[in-house]
């Protein structure tokens, strides 16, 4: 639910300005903390610029925002920048979220562990600088704007992968705002991944069982807190924009659209606004894409499409992109917004499940949330369990969760070398402590899957078989007395006592 002021936002107490929200002061706060590289170097959009976010993440380079892309400026070109890299890193992202670079991962995590609870109404406003150009009919073009053809065996121009998506629940009126891949497949048209299990694949159901065609807002470009909540499992019926706000501390500044029903920021770079047509005859052709995954997704298949009816954005627009796909030391932004905010919502999920015990949630970067690695305080067996079922059945689980690894105290769930231990001497082969899970709902563009079982069309999600890997010491055992009386073998760390006097007399080694 949004409220209307006039023109300006009013006082909007502590927390981030709403005037600094936005992508260029988000931007200013990297590069004062030497995160931002510009690259006044020409560089090509097809392909070219891809490659090079692609290496600027295998070497930690910092956020990159390109200002000379070969073909624009032109004297017909409406943008001539584009930012990238930007969520890249844990360190980045607590600067985003407005934390000090160094902040532990288990801090972010419990950041937004605490803010995704929180909601502050956004306000409806006039004008906004994304209003100081406004495009209409057969005035628009997307290939004005430098959209990257990001990798080689991507199917076209991705515009959507950044972008934030926003849709309107035709029933109750709540918007939301999502990140789902378009690709430009003309002039004035994109064509879109539509998942019936998503949030905007729900209202897309409801429009078209309406007979009407759903409007639809993509924002390229603002304050990177948009990107990391609208790339979120966000609970149904909250609108993004009320997180975000509590998240910045002062409303959301929204302005209407010019043709369609719907708001989006006013300090936004660029908006692309649309209808997409529930008729089939309107699909077009959409894929393959080099996925979050690390693989190219899929098959090419046709699609619904979004029929662009109106452009507008701000003077010497940015154009904010990335380049998706997890690679071993390369993990992109998309993976580090998945480390910290699917560790929260796990958490969360956990909490409301009431499963008792729980220390903390890691998510390897690389993954994606793919895999997730709960540490717990043992009370029982089937403590694993209870995790992974709680995990399984949260709508959060479509793209994630997929082995779930469950971990004692003793066991840092950030060390892989950790983990692979544990499971070496806490996990017995064809015992209980690997469950698997068929013929769940999950990921459609898993390459292990079938691509029978990723026939969204059909299915309305992937189909996963997922696992739990409890790798928690068991309580099965009777105790031994050469154990000290306990039902697990003790581990070879040092008595406290020796390694006391060891650490005291550590300068009397010489050991350098």
């Amino acid at each position: 639910m949004t409220r209307t002021v006039p023109e300006a936002v009013g006082n909007a107490g502590d927390g981030v300005h709403p005037t600094r929200a936005d992508l260029r002061s988000a931007l200013a706060d990297l590069r004062a903390h030497g995160e931002i590289s510009t690259i006044s170097r020409e560089v090509h959009w097809n392909r070219e610029l891809g490659t090079v976010s692609r290496v600027a993440l295998q070497h930690n380079a910092g956020g990159l925002v390109f200002e000379n892309i070969t073909g624009y400026p032109r004297p017909e070109a409406r943008c001539g920048r584009v930012a990238t890299n930007l969520l890249a890193s844990h360190r980045r992202m607590a600067i985003l979220l407005g934390l000090d670079p160094d902040t532990p991962y288990p801090q972010l995590v419990q950041h937004v562990l605490e803010f995704n609870g929180k909601r502050l109404s956004p306000v409806v406003v006039g004008t906004g600088p994304v209003k100081d150009h406004v495009v209409t009919g057969r005035d628009v073009d997307l290939t004005e704007l430098p959209v990257p053809h990001w990798h080689h065996l991507d199917g076209g121009r991705y515009i959507n992968t950044f972008g934030a998506v926003v849709t309107r629940d035709p029933d109750d009126g709540v918007m939301n705002v999502g990140v789902y891949r378009g690709m430009i497949v003309g002039r004035d048209k994109i064509a879109m991944l539509m998942v019936p299990s998503q949030h905007w694949g729900r209202h897309w159901a409801k429009w078209t069982e309406r007979g009407e065609p759903m409007p639809i807002a993509c924002v390229y470009g603002w304050h990177p807190i948009m990107d990391i909540l609208a790339g979120s499992p966000i609970p149904p019926g909250v609108c993004e924009y009320d997180v975000m706000g509590a998240y910045l501390g002062a409303p959301v500044p929204l302005v209407r659209c010019e043709t369609v029903d719907l708001e989006v920021p006013a300090s936004a770079e660029i908006v692309v606004e649309g209808h997409i047509s529930p008729d089939p005859e309107t699909y077009e052709w959409e894929g393959p894409f080099g996925e979050f995954t690390g693989y190219v997704s899929d098959v090419p298949k046709k699609r619904p499409a979004m029929a662009v009816s109106c452009l507008t954005y701000r003077d010497d627009p940015i154009f904010r992109g990335t380049l998706e796909g997890s690679l071993p030391g390369s993990s992109g932004e998309n993976c580090y917004l998945s480390s910290v905010q699917r560790a929260g919502i796990a958490w969360e999920t956990l909490e409301r499940a009431g499963v008792p015990g729980i220390k903390q949630v890691y998510v390897h970067p690389v993954t994606n949330g793919t895999t997730i690695v709960v540490q717990i305080r043992k009370v029982h067996e089937g403590h694993a369990k209870m995790v992974a079922a709680a995990l399984w059945s949260s709508n959060a689980a479509l793209y994630r969760y997929k082995y779930v690894i469950v971990v004692d105290e003793d066991v840092d769930p950030g060390d892989y070398s950790a983990i692979d231990w544990a499971i070496a001497y806490r996990v017995q082969p064809g015992s209980d402590d690997i469950v698997m899970f068929p013929g769940s709902f999950g990921s459609p563009l898993d390459p292990s899957t079938p691509l029978a079982d990723r026939e969204v069309s059909r299915l309305g999600s992937g189909l996963w078989n997922r696992t739990l890997i409890d790798a928690t010491r068991t309580f099965r055992y009777e105790p031994q007395e050469a154990w000290g009386g306990k039902n697990f073998p003790p581990t070879v760390v040092p008595a406290e006592e020796d390694l006391d006097l060891v650490l005291g007399r550590w300068d009397e080694y010489g050991i350098d």
